[in-house]
């Protein structure tokens, strides 16, 4: 049997599995019929042990896999990869070797990149969905350029209303949406105004990173958590709207002071911190992660502290300056094709020039969100922040902002 023909057994015998169980399990959503999450367990596949690729020499079974990773390079073949790594701890740890992360790959494969840097080198395309009935907003990974209708499900986020504040809870899980899932994996708050708003990971967004203080602690879900799991809400990011107090006309300016992301990471061989691996408490399950509810204290004010373990500040991203377009009399803004309707809502966001960058670093567009049509956004990204940290701002720009407009 020649080493294609083992390869294209291989993925044949995979795919067979996928229909039986790994959809359940590992299906990450076509669309919306599914909001299911990829997650990095460990799923015992009975018909796979039976095979001829149990007892496989490790290193024939590493080329395969290499190949298998290298030839699925897009979604939905890419199910392959993520179904790979679900058959066994063996298999599991080889492809958590082989898939390298997404700023170096430029690839989403497991539900961890969203918590990675995103391209150096370009912008990855996504779309966000806003469903006005039921206050949920659903990240979409964009798989083809001519069309937001088909995509795969990356976040979700709901919208809960505060006496004093808004709060933005962002799961893995399209379906529970809530901080009591083992799928929330953090959270946007807002002021009253809806001028000032925190990013909260609910895991170490860098080492060294403390979790936020709160009045109240309270385990949500009664699984046991080992005590080694540093889960709660730890400070990620700042985002301020600046207030429009003579009621003038114009675009919003806004301001994103990324704590958890040294000012040094956009700058030619800079490193921001990079997520690995979800923190589990266990080696075979995804925890149900502790999180802390509190009232508004001291700990969650919206002035930004230090960079935690670093020498250098901290990366602060401002809003691009749009031109004023005396043929159409709007704002304008160059989104390259990706953002076809005018609204208050659209951005781009660039490194500030205070954090001492210049040249083409300082030019390069970091996020951009707009409309494209009704309840439709579009979402690209780019290193040195995630897709979490970008759905998360993107939301920002949803609420309603009482003085800034």
């Amino acid at each position: 049997m020649s080493f294609k023909s083992i390869i294209q057994d291989m993925k044949g015998e995979l795919g067979s599995i996928s229909r039986k169980g790994f959809d359940v399990k590992f299906g990450f959503g076509m669309r919306s019929r599914s909001h299911r999450v990829v997650q990095d367990s460990l799923v015992p596949v009975d018909a796979f042990k039976q095979s001829c690729w149990a007892n496989m020499p490790p290193e024939l079974l590493r080329d395969v896999l290499m190949r298998i990773e290298a030839s699925e390079s897009t979604w939905p073949p890419r199910k392959n990869v993520v179904a790979c790594a679900g058959v066994c701890r063996n298999w599991r740890e080889i492809m958590k070797e082989i898939v390298k992360t997404l700023d170096i790959s430029s690839k989403l494969t497991f539900p961890i990149s969203l918590k990675q840097p995103g391209p150096r080198d370009s912008l990855l395309q996504c779309y966000i969905k806003r469903n006005r009935s039921n206050q949920i907003y659903y990240l979409y990974l964009g798989l083809n350029q001519a069309s937001n209708d088909d995509g795969k499900f990356l976040l979700a986020a709901r919208k809960c209303r505060r006496p004093t504040c808004t709060d933005y809870i962002i799961s893995l899980n399209g379906d529970d949406v809530s901080k009591g899932s083992s799928t929330y994996i953090g959270k946007l708050r807002s002021n009253f105004l809806g001028t000032k708003f925190t990013i909260y990971d609910a895991q170490p967004p860098n080492a060294g990173a403390k979790v936020t203080k709160s009045r109240s602690i309270r385990l949500i879900n009664v699984k046991q958590v080992s005590p080694r799991v540093p889960a709660g809400n730890y400070l990620v990011a700042h985002i301020s709207y600046e207030l429009n107090v003579l009621g003038s006309r114009g675009p919003r300016r806004m301001q994103c002071i990324m704590d958890a992301i040294p000012a040094s990471s956009i700058e030619p061989g800079g490193v921001a911190p990079t997520q690995t691996e979800f923190v589990h408490s266990n080696l075979d399950t995804f925890p149900s992660l502790p999180f802390f509810r509190s009232k508004s204290t001291h700990a969650e004010s919206f002035q930004s502290g230090s960079l935690s373990g670093q020498k250098d500040g901290m990366l602060v991203l401002r809003n691009k300056a749009p031109r004023w377009h005396e043929q159409l009399q709007c704002w304008c803004l160059n989104f390259n094709g990706r953002v076809t309707v005018a609204s208050v809502k659209n951005f781009q966001l660039v490194a500030s020039p205070e954090d001492g960058v210049t040249g083409q670093e300082h030019g390069n567009v970091i996020l951009q969100f707009g409309k494209v049509g009704k309840d439709v956004f579009t979402m690209d990204y780019q290193y040195p922040i995630s897709a979490f940290q970008a759905f998360a701002i993107c939301l920002s720009s949803f609420d309603t902002k009482i003085a800034c407009e």
